[in-house]
């Protein structure tokens, strides 16, 4: 969604902006040349490889880019490093990119076959065969059934067990055949592949992403300087949620906490929520990119 992306961040000269999921840079390119010729982009990627790809793209806009291996939940440290105070607009672009759905060995997709890692960054942390092959059976099915919203959790949940009792389940496409095996024929979706719940659930706690979006936006809130502006794009409901409840709560007049005699916080609203819904990819992209068809967009401006 790269012209809904500026016209909401609304990048100028002399701003700073932050990716917080700079990827392969495209976004990046893109705000930097808007807020030309002066503006400063600072980007975050957990990805080692991502952040390669983002540096060669970025490569022109020399000193004006900055580039940081990791969460973007170290934004305020990262900042103060810098010497940068506030910035001018935050560009939050969540889930797993295209690059990495593209490279079989890095385990997030069941297109092709591939060990079971998934991590965003994989020099550190928990892999998914770790999570599938050692998590007691309720666990488990905890994780499929709030983090991938799947109505099967328990029963692909069993399966795995039994599975991972003959053999540990190493590869993406022995799990998409149990999970397949799991969810009754008749259960089958016509346009989602039987495992994408399942998947999407093991991506979101192996990288711990829901917590890292609260963290983001707790960051953001504070670190953006008056007429800043805040965008996310999501792509499922529970991300979608999350932005969904916290631009409404930064908008929100008193948030003073209930039972106080009278008002300490001043009782104005913080930010103004630019887009009352969400804002969706054109025809034309998702034509081109289908992976866009989920894409929502939502955005807020500090008061």
């Amino acid at each position: 969604m790269p012209a809904e992306v500026i016209r909401f961040l609304a990048p100028k000269p002399g701003g700073v902006y932050v990716d917080g999921t700079v990827g392969g840079g495209g976004h990046a390119a893109l705000v930097l040349e808007a807020s030309s010729p002066d503006g400063m982009l600072i980007g975050f990627d957990r990805d080692g490889d991502a952040l390669k790809a983002a540096g060669q793209r970025l490569l022109p806009y020399g000193d004006r880019v900055r580039l940081v291996r990791g969460n973007f939940t170290g934004l305020a440290e990262t900042l103060a490093g810098f010497g940068i105070a506030g910035i001018d607009g935050l560009l939050l672009d969540l889930g797993v990119s295209s690059h990495q759905l593209d490279s079989a060995e890095r385990g997030f997709s069941f297109q092709q076959d591939a060990s079971l890692d998934m991590r965003m960054d994989t020099d550190s942390g928990t892999t998914a065969a770790d999570l599938v092959n050692n998590l007691p059976e309720d666990e488990l099915a905890r994780i499929i059934r709030e983090y991938g919203e799947e109505r099967w959790a328990k029963r692909i949940a069993a399966f795995i067990v039994a599975a991972r009792d003959e053999a540990p389940v190493e590869t993406t496409l022995r799990l998409a055949e149990i999970i397949k095996g799991a969810i009754p024929r008749r259960a089958w979706e016509e346009r989602i592949h039987p495992a994408t719940r399942t998947f999407q659930a093991l991506r979101i706690a192996v990288n711990d992403e829901l917590a890292s979006l609260e963290k983001g936006l707790d960051l953001g809130e504070g670190m953006l300087n008056r007429g800043g502006r805040f965008v996310v794009i999501s792509f499922h409901s529970l991300e979608d949620r999350i932005v969904k409840n916290a631009f409404r709560r930064l908008a929100r007049g008193c948030t003073c906490p209930k039972g106080l005699p009278y008002c300490v916080c001043g009782g104005k609203p913080r930010f103004r929520i630019l887009t009352g819904r969400p804002v969706m990819a054109g025809s034309d992209e998702v034509e081109a990119n289908p992976r866009a068809r989920s894409a929502r967009l939502r955005a807020a401006e500090k008061l």
